[in-house]
């Protein structure tokens, strides 16, 4: 009997064929964590470049006066680097100027509590807000 059992056990498990990938599509991911900045004046930022070129965006926020733009420029060009680096890896070639931003999110960071003094000798909270900067660069297809 435990001899059936066994039998009837190989017959259910089954393989699952390995996913086919189509050409060597070079994709790298940077973050940065804890920026000390509210994330929704980042996503103000952040959504001006979602989708562009890598060299575009980064003229982009050469030219912003904004400060959250400093912050994402440093993790675009490391995710830029991530992708370089990669490719160098696996001896795959890399056209830098084809990159894009596949994936920009800015999500929130722990919140720092502070308390300030008010009137009649009350305290009044103050949360000093933190960003976590998430950028995925990939290779444009048909280029």
């Amino acid at each position: 009997m435990p001899a059936a059992k066994k039998a009837v056990a190989k017959k259910t498990v089954a393989k699952k064929a390995a996913p086919v990938r189509r050409g060597p599509a070079t994709e790298a991911r940077a973050f940065q964590r804890g920026t000390r900045q509210s994330p929704y004046k980042m996503r103000l930022v952040i959504d001006q470049i979602r989708g562009k070129d890598v060299n575009e965006a980064l003229a982009l926020l050469t030219f912003s006066k904004k400060h959250a733009a400093k912050q994402i420029s440093k993790t675009l060009k490391s995710a830029v680097a991530n992708a370089e680096q990669a490719a160098r890896a696996t001896g795959a070639a890399l056209d830098v100027d084809s990159l894009y931003i596949k994936l920009a999110i800015i999500n929130e960071g722990p919140k720092l509590k502070r308390f300030m003094p008010a009137a009649q000798g009350r305290a009044t909270p103050i949360h000093k807000r933190t960003s976590h900067v998430e950028i995925v660069v990939s290779e444009r297809e048909g280029r």
